[in-house]
């Protein structure tokens, strides 16, 4: 049975604005889910609703097979991460860690034990007799981690807990997260922007826009095949390749694996859009789509290809180590294994 059960769960605030709209989600028990989506869209609004510190306007909250849609934040057995730290200012870093299991009655030495393992892990034991305002933003972003995973409730719930913190922090707090969670088998739902991140922690991603959640999946099939030109253009870095398929269908091939973009009598729809990541493209002297290099940007491990062309902007992935003239003419090709269709009018996927 599912541990965390949203049952068209929706929110509209009193001038009208509808901020989600009937959320169905079903959460594992152990299933570490990633809500991902813009600015506004809708992902922590839903994971306040599953906290008790937003009532739904409509739909069900049930964790553990009861119903806690009505039910206090305190009765609910959550250990909540805050985007931005909420730590207790008069109280040491120790004492902030401690603080929940001190609510939940646990005897001061087992306390002493369970916050120094957790300080040691996020490297805050230097700083367990500071204060909060003498710490930095990261540090402080850390000491709010300590304290919803030093001890171990029924979900852990996370809103852009990482924001805060520099680029090697974050991924190596990434690893921790992923390690606790595969640990303790938490359920957790982590609201983020960065579909990096996402991808690098999820089990299952939801991606959300506008209030609506567009698709729910694995990692890999979010990025290899995304339901909607949103989540197309939404995730991977660079997103993929979108091409109006009225000028693109002389050289883009039909997928093997997914409807071709065509009508009735078999000819292309104008109201197709071609999809291709840019792994899926490659420099084909005999192609005859033509483009000019415009951009070749170093990524470390590889290099991104800016190539304009008669169907628009394609950019392709290369080695490291394959440099590329601004300017040179290329000829471009397709890998069939890797095109997508979609229609233009509704954004979903055509399959």
């Amino acid at each position: 049975m599912s541990f965390l059960v949203l049952e068209r769960l929706d929110k509209t605030w009193p001038d009208g604005t509808r901020a989600v709209r009937s959320v169905d989600l079903a959460i594992e028990p152990g299933e570490f889910v990633v809500l991902l989506g813009p600015s506004g869209c809708g992902k922590t609004t839903t994971l306040r609703m599953i906290a008790g510190l937003e009532e739904p306007t409509s739909g069900r909250v049930l964790l553990g097979g009861q119903d806690v849609t009505r039910r206090s934040p305190a009765e609910r057995d959550i250990g909540f991460v805050f985007q931005f730290y909420a730590l207790y200012p008069h109280m040491t870093v120790a004492e902030n860690i401690a603080f929940p299991l001190e609510c939940a009655r646990v005897p001061r030495a087992e306390r002493a034990v369970a916050v120094a393992r957790v300080a040691d892990r996020l490297d805050l034991a230097r700083l367990l007799g500071k204060k909060p305002r003498e710490l930095s933003g990261g540090d402080q972003q850390r000491v709010g981690l300590a304290r919803a995973l030093v001890r171990k409730p029924s979900v852990w719930l996370m809103d852009e807990p990482l924001g805060a913190l520099d680029g090697a922090e974050r991924l190596s707090m990434c690893e921790f997260l992923r390690e606790q969670q595969q640990e303790h088998r938490v359920p957790t739902v982590y609201v983020t922007h960065d579909q990096e991140e996402a991808m690098r922690l999820a089990d299952r991603v939801v991606v959300m826009n506008e209030g609506d959640v567009l698709q729910t999946a694995p990692p890999a099939e979010v990025y290899s095949d995304p339901a909607t030109l949103f989540v197309a253009r939404f995730v991977g870095s660079p997103g993929m390749n979108l091409l109006d398929d009225t000028e693109s269908g002389d050289f883009v091939p039909d997928s093997p694996r997914s409807a071709t973009g065509r009508d009735e009598s078999g000819k292309k729809s104008p109201d197709s859009v071609c999809g291709v990541r840019p792994e899926f493209v490659r420099f084909e002297p005999s192609s005859a789509l033509r483009g000019r290099v415009v951009v070749d940007a170093f990524h470390g491990a590889c290099r991104y290809v800016h190539v304009e062309t008669p169907i628009g902007r394609v950019v392709v992935r290369r080695g490291a180590h394959e440099r590329v003239e601004v300017g040179a003419e290329v000829g471009l090709a397709f890998d069939p294994r890797g095109v997508r269709w979609f229609d233009r009018a509704s954004g979903r996927r055509l399959a």
